[in-house]
């Protein structure tokens, strides 16, 4: 691993994710980039504001320019809270002996700059939730499922409190995405030293088809130098997985990220976003 990319809004779950960056980078000397990118649409708004309509000729065009005066102030104010919430992500980085550490403040959107930077970055990490999460228990952060949709690189999305993981979960199909991050484990030196769970969720324990998954994940692994303890494990998935994590202690998951077409996760949901928001784990997720 080479490049990390860590997008940061500075709340709680941003500074978990410096940790888990600095975990994750520090066994192989990878650079991290820290993005912190200034919301535009605010002043968009203000731009866009039409008080024609409602106010005498001449306030509105006054109230329109102390807006904008107003927003010019702001944006002063924004580039002092990017500075400091970048100079704090260096210094946990770097108090986590990362001595490569590139900071980035972008003003704009934050998938516009995603899709420039992720090009050449072997993870993602960011937040499960962010700047309003004290009131979004059990939800998702507004841009976490727009990026892991997004992104064509794995995406670390981590919990509110760091703890160094020793235990690892794999939810393992077969499937292209989860052959991926088999590799990916077995290619990184972080993973080396974890002990490794892999499991294969079916309707019943004696399913030839999961069976056989489990033992092509279990023989990948061993090629690759892990000893994983390989389960098929009974019921649905969000709900198979989250009560084996619990049972055995894990301390990161990885699996595959929404495997199934849009249309049918409106219908009836997704087993990624529902691992995501009722877990209280770090998850890694491959496309």
């Amino acid at each position: 691993m080479k490049r990390i990319l860590l997008c940061t809004d500075g709340s709680i779950f941003s500074h978990s994710s410096y940790e888990y960056a600095a975990w994750v980078a520090r066994p192989s000397g990878a650079m991290v980039e820290v993005l912190y990118v200034t919301d535009a649409r605010k002043k968009a708004a203000v731009e866009a504001r039409n008080f024609s309509g409602s106010l005498p000729a001449g306030a509105s065009q006054a109230l329109l320019n102390q807006l904008v005066a107003l927003e010019q102030e702001k944006a002063k104010l924004d580039h002092e809270q990017a500075k400091l919430i970048l100079q704090d992500a260096e210094r946990i980085l770097t108090g986590n002996a990362i001595e490569d550490v590139k900071l980035i403040h972008e003003t704009g959107y934050l998938l516009d700059y995603l899709h420039r930077l992720e090009v050449d970055a072997d993870l993602i990490i960011l937040g499960k939730r962010g700047e309003t999460s004290q009131f979004a228990a059990g939800h998702l952060g507004s841009n976490v499922e727009r990026i892991i949709r997004a992104s064509s690189q794995p995406c670390l999305v981590t919990s509110a409190k760091f703890t160094s993981p020793e235990r690892l979960l794999l939810a393992y199909d077969g499937s292209p995405s989860c052959q991926k991050m088999l590799q990916f484990l077995i290619d990184l030196p972080v993973f080396k030293a974890l002990v490794l769970h892999i499991v294969t969720v079916a309707k019943h324990s004696e399913e030839e088809t999961a069976i056989a998954c489990r033992d092509e994940a279990r023989k990948k692994a061993k090629i690759g130098g892990l000893e994983p303890i390989c389960r098929v494990i009974e019921g649905h998935p969000e709900v198979a997985i989250s009560q084996y994590a619990k049972d055995n202690t894990i301390d990161l998951l990885m699996m595959g990220a929404y495997g199934h077409n849009r249309i049918r996760h409106l219908v009836i949901g997704s087993t990624t976003t529902q691992i995501l928001q009722h877990i209280d784990l770090p998850v890694l997720l491959f496309r």
